[in-house]
């Protein structure tokens, strides 16, 4: 008994301890636009995320952004060509949304030099370029690989697919409805029914299974 009423008060110490150290902030509600600092152009699909967290959103391609945050958290700005910046949300706000403009200041990349050599004498670059053999594009690869005959081949040998499928489905429920009530249509006389029949027959589909 005295062990289970020293394990709750210790429990309980260390709850009031994690409120102490971390009090329940509001939420707000955190909107804005992002802009440019020279332009002030907006700024789209702009990263905006809570430091040390995972939670944040992406402004549209208006710049514009809106998300749930807390007082006091640090909210960091990045995009492609601009410097990363950040924004502290204000502490004892009056009501529980907060709006902004953020700008953002363009950032310069400098790449590497690139030195460009030509060639020593104009016949080197005409051999060169003679006896230069470029790989075949997979548009090129697939003319020359699939002829006419083939594809047409594989076409007859393919199953339906799904539209085909259902246009079949629907044409049988067509005859249905037609015939309902009387008789049936014979198809002896059916070109397509014998052409059916003759294809099966040549894939064997009619022999008899080992």
């Amino acid at each position: 008994m005295r062990t289970c009423l020293l394990l709750g008060a210790l429990l309980g110490l260390l709850e009031v301890r994690a409120q102490v150290a971390s009090p329940e902030r509001d939420l707000v509600q955190f909107s804005g636009v992002v802009v440019s600092g020279d332009s002030l152009l907006p700024v789209p699909f702009t990263n905006i995320l809570i430091k040390h967290s995972y939670r944040g959103t992406i402004s549209d391609v208006y710049g514009y952004f809106s998300f749930v945050a807390a007082e006091g958290d640090t909210v960091i700005f990045s995009a492609v060509g601009f410097k990363r910046s950040q924004f502290v949300i204000p502490t004892d706000l009056e009501e529980s949304k907060y709006s902004m403009i953020h700008q953002l200041t363009a950032d310069t990349i400098l790449l590497g030099q690139a030195n460009v050599y030509p060639w020593p004498s104009r016949e080197q670059f005409r051999d060169a370029f003679l006896n230069l053999r470029l790989a075949d594009d997979d548009y090129q690869l697939a003319m020359r690989n699939l002829s006419a005959a083939e594809m047409l081949q594989r076409m007859e040998n393919l199953p339906p697919d799904a539209y085909e499928s259902f246009g079949y489905q629907m044409a049988m429920d067509r005859t249905r409805l037609y015939q309902q009530g009387g008789m049936p249509t014979v198809n002896l006389f059916n070109p397509i029914a014998w052409a059916q029949f003759l294809q099966a027959w040549k894939s064997g589909a009619f022999r008899k299974k080992q």
